[in-house]
């Protein structure tokens, strides 16, 4: 097969595993792209969001993939991670470590609660994740592992120094939360009752995963237009006194021609920098600030997309404010100041897709940005105007 038709298979998959999961396809296209970077991800939200769910359908698509997962804990074992001790090898005086099915072996890693990890693990688990080696118990060689990429999730951020150096590792971090859009939580509710139809399953075959990410993806061209912008990205968010290492800013153009080669083009292109809104963060708060840089920097379209979430923003704040409110004073700030807000946002939004994609422009903030209007919307209907929220979606 070749590359082409690899990442063809690559963007059916994004496209299936996103059908699955409601509000999960920016999530979900992100950890792909970060798989064929060879890099490794964190999805950082409350429980209950799918992380590992998501993590083990997209990990399934990979045929002959070794898959490995485990929940951290303070007291994990590195021979619980790594490999535990041969006992039969034991006890005939042989001291071995049996390392199958475990992250020696893993050709794709789920770490859950990744800031959990016991100092007794904590650089073998760097070393893990840094140079893809496990230093056996017993001494001697270094275990080379297999690992492509891992996926990590967790629930909080890490507390102390030791952790934040594995945090620094992890070049892509994804912000993920409940559902929004009360008309996806009610067919997330009818799905736990009904009968899912079989999915569609597209797979990729391990060596032509491996063959795009050792071969294909850094075959990519990087035109000297996107070093230049990378370069304004820089100087533009030093200046808003958020830093990022000089090794992150190289590792992150190994994402940009991951993005253009799962989309099939032969060069990064400006759209592709959308994705460093996930790269260039440390903690949540300066998530915002660095998406407004990068869109900025993208296209004027999701300059005013994002001047419109600001306006979705304050909406859901007003309506949060309101709680507890009649349903006569609820109605009357839907009449007289939500409805026409979200209807205008709505109506400018769909204007703004269409301009970008007829121009080839990336659609990604633009979509966000509607899912954010939809999902308000759909709370005002349910929540200020007591619409059943089974009934939403067919109004949307």
């Amino acid at each position: 097969m070749g590359a082409q038709d690899t990442a063809t298979r690559l963007r059916a998959i994004t496209d299936e595993v996103s059908g699955r999961f409601y509000e999960r396809a920016d999530v979900v296209r992100t950890l792909v792209v970060t798989l064929l970077a060879g890099q490794h991800s964190l999805v950082l939200g409350p429980p209950g969001t799918a992380k590992s769910e998501m993590a083990r359908e997209l990990t399934g698509r990979i045929t002959g993939a070794a898959y490995w997962e485990i929940l951290l804990s303070k007291f994990t074992a590195p021979t619980r991670m790594f490999g535990p001790i041969d006992v039969a090898a034991l006890a005939r005086g042989e001291y071995r470590q049996i390392y199958e099915g475990r992250a020696t072996t893993a050709h794709v890693a789920f770490i859950d609660e990744i800031f959990k990890c016991s100092t007794a693990a904590l650089n073998e688990t760097l070393g893990y994740l840094n140079e893809r080696i496990y230093h056996p118990e017993s001494g001697g060689e270094p275990v080379r592992c297999p690992l492509i990429g891992a996926i990590t999730a967790s629930n909080e951020l890490p507390a102390g120094e030791d952790t934040a150096a594995i945090y620094d590792r992890l070049l892509v971090r994804i912000e993920v939360g409940y559902l929004a859009d009360p008309s996806n939580f009610a067919a997330l509710v009818r799905s736990a009752v009904g009968r899912p139809e079989a999915p569609v399953r597209t797979t990729v075959e391990l060596e032509e995963l491996r063959h795009a990410v050792t071969e294909a993806v850094p075959a990519v061209d990087v035109p000297d237009t996107i070093v230049d912008a990378v370069c304004t990205l820089r100087a533009a968010l030093r200046r808003k006194e958020l830093v990022a290492s000089d090794r992150r800013w190289r590792q992150a153009v190994g994402l940009l021609q991951a993005s253009a080669y799962l989309d099939g083009r032969p060069a990064v292109a400006e759209t592709d920098l959308s994705v460093l809104t996930h790269v260039l963060w440390d903690s949540p708060a300066e998530r915002p600030v660095v998406e407004r840089e990068v869109l900025h920097l993208v296209n004027p379209d999701a300059r005013e997309a994002l001047d419109l979430a600001d306006t979705i923003e304050e909406l859901e704040a007003q309506l949060d404010a309101m709680a507890g409110q009649s349903r006569e004073a609820l109605s009357e700030w839907v009449i007289k100041n939500a409805h026409s807000k979200l209807a205008t946002a709505g109506k400018r939004l769909e204007t703004l897709r269409e301009e970008a994609a007829g121009a080839g422009r990336s659609t990604s903030a633009i979509d966000r940005v509607t899912g954010r209007q939809r999902a308000v919307r759909a709370r005002v209907l349910t929540e200020a105007l007591g619409v059943d929220a089974s009934m939403v979606r067919a109004q949307l």
